[in-house]
């Protein structure tokens, strides 16, 4: 029987937001081990004066505890 835990992490990118969900994985990698899914609770975005500058995303990481 497996055990899994759920963190909840936010990650930003000034690409997209597809780029900032990689980003939370790959960072929360360095400290947690096998993870397993990943989903995106919420997405949102910086503007300044017309334009976007930066993807925001909640994520929520699912891994396996050994």
């Amino acid at each position: 029987m497996s055990v899994l835990k759920v963190i909840e992490v936010l990650a930003n990118s000034d690409k997209s937001w597809e780029d900032a969900a990689r980003k939370a994985v790959k960072h929360a990698g360095k400290s947690v081990k096998n993870i397993r899914s990943v989903y995106i609770n919420e997405q949102n975005a910086v503007i300044k004066g017309d334009e976007i500058t930066e993807f925001r995303v909640n994520a929520k990481i699912t891994f396996e505890v050994d």
